[in-house]
């Protein structure tokens, strides 16, 4: 499964990368959420979240790209997801004007059926966007 959402901020892509490198926005991508390391320029995030009528904890490990972009990865714990990765890349349009584009990709486990997952995957991007656009438009 691959999904992914883009929008456009004007702003330069400097200052786009600067937001998205701070620990605010980390944090904002996922409600709930705290930044437990932060070791060699990974940070590991932990978030309580309720899928599948199950809560748990899921964390996610995110490092800085050069150029501005970020990689995310789920620490799987072999419950639903066998791999879950995710890449938020920027993008300059002009001098004010920058390209977001967040993407994630993801497989589950055997006896996890796609479709069952599928929704509330569109909607953890579509809420992770929504958090990025709006650190990005008050920063």
């Amino acid at each position: 499964m691959k999904f992914e959402n883009e929008f456009v901020v004007r702003r330069p892509l400097e200052a786009c990368a600067s937001v998205l490198a701070s620990d605010a926005t980390i944090t904002s991508l996922f409600p709930d959420t705290e930044i437990v390391s932060n070791t060699a320029g990974v940070r590991e995030t932990r978030t309580r979240v309720s899928a599948l009528g199950t809560e748990s904890i899921v964390r996610f490990r995110f490092k800085a790209r050069p150029g501005g972009g970020m990689r995310f990865e789920k620490i799987c714990d072999g419950k639903i997801w066998r791999a879950l990765e995710g890449d938020i890349s920027l993008a300059a349009v002009n001098d004010a004007t920058t390209r977001v584009v967040i993407a994630m990709e993801g497989s589950t486990r055997a006896l996890v059926p796609e479709f069952t997952i599928k929704g509330p995957m569109k909607d953890q991007l579509q809420q992770m966007t929504r958090a990025l656009r709006a650190r990005m438009d008050q920063a």
